[in-house]
């Protein structure tokens, strides 16, 4: 394995085990907004008010505009010097601080305004609330932007476990509304929003205290006005990125619509699963994504465009070798999940059984959308954003199509098994794009990872037999029925799943295993092998 491999697996697995404590911290949030917020009026405030701070997050934080600037600033490194890029930094800081301040005064301003106007107790209480929140989408938006520059210095692990900080406020005190039972909703509310703006604070004095660390604070001297000019290089990167996301949550918000024409259970449904399956998405998926990322673009600014390709071809193998057996898992014990986590209060046998059938199509998609947090950054690296904004238009078109021919035959699972259809269709040009720029992907360990994995997968999942017999001999009266049984069968399988890769030889293993019994890099082989 060559040390480069070595170096992209142990970064993102640090980053992974903060971002699965993150996750888990906010499967717990969600379960105790359930019991505390209901599904009713407080619980639709609180989602209506948290939309404008998360979109800005998905958007300026998280997503167009981190996704050009580690390639624009890694790029400047390379080409000229440390100090220039600190000062691109700067006006970059400066410019995002003005814009996010003028955002959060605009849409707070407006929220007070439109109070008055409107009739519905959740509308009201959502109006009251927004500019509460508000100011926590400058927070984030700048901790995503800090985060995206600190993985191009390698540092991954403690920018992901500030992550922690939003889910530990939020669970404190729901816990504390549900165990001195609170009865008012707007002050209940009104916590939450204070606690949100607490934990901003907290994650950004992190991320500025590690900026700081690392010797890379932004440059604020003299020299900052001759570098105005990378406003209008980042302006061209991030455009094509704002464009396409605007389209996915037009699409998100199209599956939604359509989705209520379902009936009362298909939007919650469809809610639920994504909590669930979107879990290795953000463990696996977007800690490789954001390592990768990093390192490709270090590769594409050096015009070493095969050690690009050896990059996207570990983050595809490891795709396979992680994320397709959880997918059987997923598929198999669906109903055994959702009741453990779900089956109490309002979430009735029939609320299961059609999350179920949404959790079914949506588990399959799970190793496609984590393909394409690996392709795409291949594009970003080589500041090619356009590419990624054609295809994706693509697929959102095939998935309003394909939306429409399935949801009435199979109502929530035509529409999930839609999404998994249209993301594929997405991965499928991105490769072929990535073919024809003169980028040649080495197949054969991609394709025999996902032999190896999927007959691994097969054979481990037929633990799922003795599943109902062990529900009956390890029942304890105090716990619910289905956690250890599940936690048997769960631990059987990946121990079955880990046996059999390893006498299939599976490459795989091996790498993932050295990572953290190695403290010397292991030796240089070709790329590819």
């Amino acid at each position: 394995m060559r040390k480069n491999r070595f170096d992209i697996l142990k970064s993102s697995s640090g980053v992974a085990l903060a971002t699965f404590c993150s996750r888990i911290l906010g499967l717990v949030r969600a379960m105790l907004e359930a019991w505390v917020l209901g599904g009713g009026a407080l619980a639709t405030a609180w989602e209506l008010a948290l939309m404008a701070p998360n979109l800005c997050r998905r958007i300026l934080g998280e997503g167009a505009l981190a996704q050009a600037l580690i390639p624009l600033l890694t790029h400047t490194e390379a080409k000229r010097d440390t100090a220039t890029m600190r000062r691109q930094l700067g006006v970059v800081f400066c410019v995002l601080g003005v814009l996010l301040a003028l955002i959060v005064v605009v849409v707070s301003g407006g929220a007070i305004l439109l109070r008055p106007w409107i009739t519905t107790d959740y509308g009201r209480m959502a109006m009251t609330l927004i500019p509460v929140v508000m100011p926590y989408a400058f927070f984030i938006c700048l901790i995503g932007i800090i985060g995206a520059f600190l993985n191009t210095r390698r540092i991954f692990f403690l920018p992901a476990l500030g992550a922690l900080a939003f889910n530990v406020f939020l669970i404190a005190v729901l816990y504390g509304a549900y165990y001195f039972r609170c009865a008012d909703g707007a002050r209940l509310l009104e916590a939450l929003g204070f606690a949100v703006l607490l934990s901003g604070a907290v994650q950004l004095a992190l991320m500025v205290f590690l900026l700081w660390r690392s010797r890379c604070m932004p440059l604020f001297d003299r020299g900052l006005r001759g570098e105005v000019g990378v406003l209008r290089d980042l302006w061209r990167l991030v455009l094509p990125g704002l464009i396409g996301a605007s389209a996915i949550q037009v699409s998100f918000l199209v599956d939604r619509t359509l989705a209520a024409f379902l009936g009362p259970y298909a939007v919650p449904a469809l809610n639920y699963t994504e909590r669930i399956v979107y879990v290795p998405l953000g463990v696996f998926a977007t800690a490789l994504s954001a390592v990768l990322l990093a390192d490709m673009s270090r590769a594409a600014a050096h015009e070493q465009f095969a050690e690009l390709l050896d990059d996207m071809n570990l983050g595809l193998r490891y795709v396979f070798f992680l994320c397709l057996p959880l997918a059987v898992f997923f598929i198999v014990f669906r109903e055994e999940i959702l009741r453990l986590l779900f089956l109490r209060g309002s979430f009735t046998e029939t609320n299961l059984k059609e999350t179920g059938w949404a959790m079914m199509f949506y588990s399959l998609g799970i190793p496609t959308f984590c393909a394409t947090k690996i392709i795409l950054p291949a594009f970003y690296a080589r500041k090619d954003m356009a590419t990624p904004l054609k295809m994706s238009l693509i697929a959102i078109s095939c998935n309003v199509v394909l939306n429409l021919l399935l949801m009435f035959p199979m109502r929530q699972g035509g529409i999930a098994l839609a999404t998994v259809m249209s993301s594929l269709i997405n991965n499928s040009l991105l490769l072929l794009a990535l073919r024809r720029s003169g980028l040649e992907l080495h197949w054969l360990p991609v394709v025999k990872a996902f032999l190896k994995t999927s007959v691994a997968s097969l054979l481990a999942v037929s633990v799922y037999f003795a599943y109902h017999w062990l529900q009956m001999r390890l029942a304890v009266g105090w716990l619910p029925k289905d956690l250890l049984p599940l936690v048997f069968c769960g631990s059987v399988f990946a121990l079955v799943y880990l046996l059999l890769n390893y006498l299939f030889k599976s490459e795989e293993l091996p790498e993932l295993l050295g990572t953290f019994r190695r403290r010397k890099r292991p030796k240089e082989v070709p790329a590819g092998h």
